[in-house]
């Protein structure tokens, strides 16, 4: 059986910011233009130009960890096949979040994200650059390289 995309990273900020970075702050490190979520239940809609995904929240535990379950999924790629249009549907964002040596840890794992996936390539790219460098460089510096949708 194939392993879902996880990812972990270090930064200086408390694990309350990041967990805020994870809840109502996705706009700073993701991709503009998306509401933010405050409760269990709550549904936020990630847009990337033409595609998008919204994802309900699922789990909230402050400090600790954030899980949103895509609830509609829309990916349109040039180049990759249509297949690829609702391949997140279904799948879960978990990210875990915990004190290590001074630093807080956050691990993501993207459940249902996995290599046998047409989209697993271009999402495993999108994760790498928007955790594993505009999220670690929001949450160690203030600024992070979110995806500007313009509409």
């Amino acid at each position: 059986m194939s392993s879902s995309y996880t990812r972990e990273i270090t930064v200086s900020a408390t694990p309350e910011v990041a967990y805020e970075a994870l809840t109502t702050g996705f706009d700073n490190w993701w991709t503009t233009n998306c509401n933010p979520i405050h409760k269990t239940g709550d549904t936020i809609t990630f847009r990337f130009g033409p595609t998008y995904w919204v994802m309900q929240a699922i789990k909230l535990e402050p400090a600790k960890q954030v899980e949103l379950k895509c609830i509609e999924a829309h990916h349109v790629h040039d180049g990759l096949p249509s297949s690829i249009l609702d391949e997140w549907q279904g799948s879960k964002l978990k990210w875990k979040i915990r004190q290590q040596a001074g630093n807080t840890a956050i691990t993501l794992t993207h459940q249902g994200l996995v290599p046998a996936l047409d989209c697993y390539e271009v999402c495993e790219q999108g994760w790498d650059y928007f955790f594993f460098s505009s999220l670690k460089q929001y949450l160690d510096t203030g600024k992070g390289m979110p995806f500007e949708d313009i509409e």
